[in-house]
């Protein structure tokens, strides 16, 4: 599809992955109302995209809030006569083992990681659905594809945020909607800060700007996924598939050297 010129609403705009996406939309041209729950960090981003010869507008707020989803598409539309690119990007994480886990975070991530993008899509699709060439992207998670311990709720919302792309797609195979889920491995950005998963623990890092580049690569292929894994990861996946048992024992070996480094991996 083409990447520029359209009006974009993009979730988790304000900082790591989505403020990278907003930048590398916006040097193709493309104007974006920006969402998340930061208004200050938003408006950091609006600049930075009007610098990079884009348009923005800032909607913060809450996404778990219905009111909130129906205002910031209403703006889009408003302010961009219609919405073209729907891009799913917020979300929160919690690790640890489950028992540990509190009521709260568990709920906290399936609202905001899975619930909230199935219900702002629903309440996008009439507006999508009047666009000449309308899109949804999902962004998911390594994790989404390799079930891991101590991210059990975390993996779960990223699978299930897959699983609904995929159905999505399906759905509106007749609509002119094109549905594609990009899958981000470790990536050095603020919500992994907390987090100790790089070489000690085995996973190379990506940039945000690069998965930003392939997000837009692959909308402009008309991709169905995106993955991103480094060598490690890509090994694991793949003998998840070929081999789960010899990959349970391989992970059953690395698990306390993972439970130490992601004991503090929160961003909420």
């Amino acid at each position: 599809m083409n990447i520029s010129g359209n009006s974009i609403l993009l979730t988790g705009a304000s900082r790591g992955i989505g403020r990278e996406i907003a930048l590398a939309f916006a040097k193709q041209g493309n104007k974006l109302t920006l969402a998340g729950r930061n208004e200050q960090a938003l408006e950091e981003t609006r600049a930075g995209v009007e610098q990079a010869g884009g348009q923005a507008i800032v909607v913060a707020g809450d996404v778990t809030d219905a009111a909130w989803r129906e205002f910031a598409i209403q703006k889009a539309v408003e302010t961009y006569g219609g919405l073209d690119i729907l891009i799913n990007n917020a979300g929160v994480v919690s690790a640890g083992s489950l028992e540990e886990q509190t009521e709260e975070d568990v709920n906290q991530q399936l609202q905001i990681n899975l619930v909230a993008p199935i219900l702002l899509t629903r309440a996008a699709l009439p507006a999508l659905r009047k666009s000449k060439q309308a899109a949804i992207v999902n962004t998911s998670s390594i994790f989404g594809l390799l079930g891991m311990p101590f991210y059990a709720t975390y993996g779960a919302t990223k699978s299930g945020l897959g699983h609904f792309g995929e159905a999505m797609r399906r759905e509106l195979a007749d609509a002119g909607i094109h549905v594609m889920t990009v899958y981000p491995g470790a990536t050095d950005t603020p919500m992994m800060e907390s987090a100790g998963l790089g070489d000690e623990a085995g996973f190379a890092y990506d940039t945000p700007e690069a998965v930003a580049k392939a997000l837009l690569d692959g909308l402009q292929a008309n991709e169905l996924t995106v993955v991103r894994a480094d060598e490690n990861s890509q090994g694991m996946l793949d003998a998840n598939r070929q081999s789960p048992r010899e990959l349970d024992e391989q992970i059953r070996q690395m698990k306390p050297k993972l439970e130490k480094a992601v004991e503090q991996h929160r961003s909420m």
